[in-house]
């Protein structure tokens, strides 16, 4: 049985370090929660470490200034791990070609402007028309604030017809941004999944983003094999990643699926919750209300 929490210090001496999400976790989407913050300074302040795992679709110094602009102290964490980071190495790699089309507002075009040092020498991706490519490059909506999978159903179409592959930089179906619910990539990717495409993952729950996170918390040093804890609101990313990496999880039920676990978003009701895991099939070892 899932054991609820009242605090992230209950449990902190058992793990070396904490493999924490973001949206819905540390913040909203436009301002950190302050208890979150604390709760990860004073896991650090004990000697822990703190990995910011996200499905942020963009290259880890991208998610670093964000953070910094929202105000997200930097002696919360210690290292950010991306979605992006991980797609990046997979795009480069020539998972779908060298001329792509993108899919993707224009903020995350530093997936293609950054590249990371290993791959300075590979050839370069070319962002080209639907009907010139080899392969979706896809980041999330073009409009996410006004547009829904559906609009997409045409172009993709065409692309399952010309054979093409599509790369999910952020495999998160939602989220919410203040009080609006928001579509990403991983909307998309399941669309066209459904249509008969092919869409490739990279971040959580796929392997690829907790090797990524291994291998950076490593260069960190400190325990050879640290006793992790994973973090985060979303049952099929943060959840069932963590799981199934052999991972203990800590679900945080006031994010995504507050509403199913009572009125009061800080405690979540006991029965809901077991009530609703088991429909789930999903059973992290701990739950908390918010992060704290």
């Amino acid at each position: 049985m899932t054991r609820i929490l009242s605090s992230l210090s209950e449990i902190a001496p058992q793990y070396d370090a904490l493999l924490c999400d973001l949206w819905g976790c540390l913040h909203n989407g436009i301002a950190p929660y302050p208890a979150a913050v604390a709760a990860l300074q004073a896991f650090r302040a004990g000697g822990g470490k703190v990995v910011l795992l996200t499905n942020a679709p963009r290259p880890n110094a991208d998610v670093t200034l964000q953070l910094d602009r929202m105000g997200v102290p930097r002696d919360a964490w210690d290292v950010v791990v991306s979605s992006g980071d991980a797609a990046q190495d997979a795009m480069f790699a020539g998972a779908v070609g060298r001329k792509v089309w993108f899919v993707g507002a224009d903020k995350d075009l530093n997936f293609f402007k950054e590249i990371p040092p290993e791959w300075s020498d590979a050839p370069a991706i070319e962002l080209v028309p639907l009907d010139e490519a080899e392969g979706i490059v896809c980041t999330g909506l073009f409009d996410d604030l006004t547009e829904t999978p559906d609009d997409y159903r045409a172009r993709f179409l065409l692309a399952k017809t010309n054979g093409l592959k599509l790369l999910c930089a952020n495999p998160d179906i939602v989220v919410d941004m203040g009080d609006q619910r928001i579509y990403c990539a991983g909307a998309l990717a399941q669309l066209y999944t459904g249509m008969g495409g092919e869409s490739l993952y990279f971040g959580k729950p796929h392997p690829p983003i907790y090797d990524l996170a291994r291998r950076r918390l490593a260069a960190l040093g400190g325990v050879e094999e640290p006793r992790l804890l994973a973090i985060g609101d979303g049952i099929r990313t943060d959840v069932e990643g963590g799981l199934g990496e052999g991972i203990d999880t800590l679900f945080i039920t006031g994010g995504l699926a507050a509403e199913a676990f009572g009125n009061d978003v800080e405690n979540p009701d006991a029965a809901a919750l077991d009530r609703w895991l088991a429909e789930q099939q999903m059973m992290p070892q701990y739950a908390i209300g918010r992060l704290r």
